[in-house]
C-alpha cells in the first residue's frame, strides 16, 4: 500500500509533515499551515488577507500561535501551553498515511471558546483518530477572536485605514477556501467537505450557512451544542467598540451603562489608538469590555461574535434559517442534556434566568416560561435552554424546509462523569467525536466504563465518518421536520424520541418571537392551556 509523502505542495507552497507514532499510528500531520498572511500591522482589523508563497519546505510538524487569550486557556499538556500572538492564522491536517483510492471526505472544524477563548492544539482536537477511524481527512482551524476578531470597527474606516465589520468569521470562509485550493494534495475531495464545530464554533457553522459567501465552500454541515443567537447586531456593535475604544483611551474608566459615555469619540484618535495599542493593551480592554457588557446588561451578554446586518453576514442566523436563506446543504445540530452543568462547576459565562427571562418582552409569556423550571437545578437549565436549546430548535425548524436535517441530544456520561456531577454536560461528546476517551486526557473520566466509551465513540464517529461521506448519518435516525420532530438520542443505547420537551420549546419560541412559520397555532393552544391552569 502506498504511502503519502510527509512532503506536499500547496498552492503557497511546500510544507513537511509527520507521521504519527504509537496511538496515532497509521496517520500523518501537518500542523500550523499558514491559510491566510499574518493580522498584524495594517492588517489588525481587517478581513484575511492572501498568504505571501515560501520559498523550500515549511516545517509544519509543530503546532502554531494559539489566538490572543489568557495563558490557562492555552494548556497543551501538564506545565505546557501553547504560545499566543496576533500572528495565529494557520490551520492543521490530519490524514490516513496511505494514498486513498479515490479522494478522502474532508472534515474541517472549528472550535469553541464563546469567542474569547481556545486553540487548535487543544489535545481534545487531535484529529488523527478521526481521521483513522473514518478514513477522512480532518482538518482543524485557527481563527481570531476577541476584540481582534470579532469587534466592529468599522465606523472609523477611512480611504486609507480600513476596519472590516467581520474579520474572524472572514478567517473562517479563508481557512474554507484554502481546504478548496489545496486539499486534493493531501487525499481529501474538495467537492465533498463537511465544515464542523462546538460551542462557539458549532455557532459559527450556523453563522457560516447564513453567510452567503460561504456558498459552494462546503456540503455538509455538523454544529454541536451551538448558541445560534451569539451573534451581534450592528447597533450593539457600534456600541461595544465605541466603549472598547474608550477603555483604550482611559483604561481607568468605568462606565454604568450604554448611554455613559459622553461626547463622540474623535475617529482620527480612535484610529490612533487601535492602531498604536499593544497587543497586550487590547486584551486588557478586552477584558474591561466584557466587564461593561455584564454591568450594563446589555441584550448580548457577550460583547465578541459575528455582526449580523453586515456585508459578510446579512441577517441573523435563526432569521436566516426561518426565511429560507440559509445554504441548502445537509446539517447535523443538537446539544447535550446536561450542557449547562459544566458552567455551573467550572466558570459560569451563562447569563442568570432572571436576565435570560428579560429577553422576553411579553410578561405573560415570561411567567409562562419561569413556571415550567421550578425544581432543583431548573433554573440553570432555562438559562442553558435559553443559551443553547431553544435557538438550536428553531434554527432546526427553519433549516429542515431547505434542506436534510438531523437533530440529536447527546445524553451519555461516564461513571466518572457522573460522580464529579456534570453528567452529559457541554463538550463531553468531543470526547466520542474525536476518539479521546482513550487519550491521556480522556482515559481518566472512562475508568470502569470502557466497553460503553469504546461502543458510543464506534457510534459517534461513524455517524459522523456516514454524514461526512453520504450526508445521510445511519438509516436509524430519521430526519427532522416540524411535522414529527424526531431527534436521535445518543447514549448507551440510541433511541429516537419524538419532541422532547414539546411545552417548553413552544413557550420559549412563542415569548422570544422565533416561533416558525406552521406553529404559531399550536403556540397559542399551549397558551390558552397555561392560563387555565392558572385559573384565568
Amino acid at each position: 500500500m502506498t504511502l503519502i509523502d510527509t512532503i506536499v505542495t500547496t498552492a503557497d507552497g511546500l510544507v513537511g509533515g509527520r507521521r504519527g507514532k504509537l496511538a496515532r499510528r497509521g496517520t500523518i500531520s501537518w500542523k500550523a499551515i499558514p491559510f491566510a498572511a499574518p493580522p498584524v500591522g495594517a492588517g489588525r482589523f481587517r478581513e484575511a488577507q492572501p498568504v505571501a508563497p515560501w520559498p523550500g519546505v515549511r516545517d509544519c510538524t509543530k503546532f502554531g500561535n494559539a489566538a490572543v487569550q489568557e495563558r490557562r486557556f492555552t494548556a497543551t499538556g501538564p506545565g505546557r501551553y501553547a504560545p499566543t500572538s496576533e500572528d495565529c492564522l494557520t490551520l492543521n491536517v490530519f490524514s490516513p498515511e496511505t494514498e486513498p483510492s479515490t479522494p478522502r471526505p474532508v472534515m474541517v472544524f472549528i472550535h469553541g471558546g464563546a469567542y474569547i477563548l481556545g486553540t487548535a492544539a487543544t489535545p481534545l482536537y487531535d484529529g488523527s483518530l478521526l481521521a483513522r477511524a473514518q478514513d477522512v481527512v480532518v482538518v482543524t482551524v485557527q481563527y481570531r477572536f476577541g476584540a481582534f476578531g470579532l469587534l466592529d470597527f468599522s465606523q472609523y474606516s477611512t480611504s486609507d485605514r480600513t476596519f472590516d465589520e467581520n474579520p474572524g468569521l472572514s478567517d473562517m470562509l479563508a481557512a474554507l477556501r484554502w481546504v478548496q485550493r489545496n486539499i486534493a494534495a493531501f487525499g481529501g475531495d474538495p467537492d465533498n467537505v463537511t465544515v464542523f464545530g462546538e460551542s462557539a464554533g458549532g455557532s459559527a457553522v450556523l453563522t457560516l450557512l447564513a453567510t452567503p459567501d460561504a456558498e459552494g465552500l462546503f456540503a455538509r454541515a455538523i454544529a454541536e451544542s451551538p448558541a445560534p443567537e451569539l451573534v451581534i447586531d450592528k447597533s450593539s456593535a457600534t456600541v461595544f467598540a465605541d466603549e472598547f475604544v474608550r477603555l483604550l483611551r482611559d483604561p481607568d474608566r468605568r462606565s454604568s451603562g450604554v448611554d455613559d459615555r459622553g461626547a463622540a469619540i474623535d475617529p482620527a484618535l480612535a484610529r490612533r489608538l487601535l492602531d498604536g495599542a499593544s497587543t497586550e493593551e487590547i486584551f486588557r480592554a478586552s477584558n474591561r469590555l466584557m466587564r461593561f457588557a455584564s454591568r450594563a446588561q446589555t441584550p448580548e451578554p457577550v460583547p465578541f461574535a459575528p455582526v449580523a446586518g453586515s456585508r459578510l453576514l446579512p441577517q441573523l442566523p435563526v432569521v436566516a434559517a426561518r426565511e429560507g436563506t440559509t445554504h441548502p446543504v445537509p446539517l447535523i445540530v443538537g446539544g447535550n442534556r446536561d450542557e449547562g452543568k459544566l458552567f455551573e462547576k467550572l466558570w459560569n459565562m451563562l447569563p442568570d434566568a432572571e436576565r435570560m427571562l428579560l429577553r422576553v418582552e411579553d410578561e405573560g409569556a415570561r411567567e409562562q416560561i419561569s413556571a415550567l423550571y421550578t425544581g432543583p437545578g431548573e433554573r440553570l437549565r432555562l438559562s442553558a435552554d435559553a443559551t443553547f436549546w431553544a435557538p438550536t430548535v428553531a434554527f432546526a425548524d427553519g433549516h429542515s424546509r431547505t434542506a436534510p436535517t438531523f437533530s440529536y441530544r447527546y445524553d451519555f456520561f461516564t461513571k466518572v462523569l457522573g460522580k464529579l456531577g456534570v453528567g452529559a454536560t457541554h463538550a463531553t461528546e468531543l470526547f466520542a467525536v474525536f476518539g479521546a476517551f482513550r487519550s491521556a486526557l480522556g482515559a481518566p473520566l472512562s475508568v470502569g466504563d470502557w466497553r460503553a466509551v469504546a461502543r458510543v465513540t464506534a457510534d459517534v464517529q461513524s455517524r459522523w465518518g456516514a454524514f461526512a461521506r453520504t450526508g445521510v448519518p445511519g438509516s436509524d435516525w430519521p430526519r427532522y421536520s416540524e411535522d414529527t420532530r424526531e431527534i436521535l438520542v445518543i447514549d448507551r443505547t440510541d433511541h429516537i424520541e419524538t419532541d422532547p420537551h414539546g411545552e417548553r420549546r413552544l413557550a420559549w419560541h412563542e415569548g422570544t418571537g422565533i416561533v416558525a412559520d406552521g406553529v404559531l397555532e399550536e403556540a397559542e393552544e399551549l397558551g390558552s392551556e397555561f392560563d387555565a391552569a392558572r385559573g384565568i
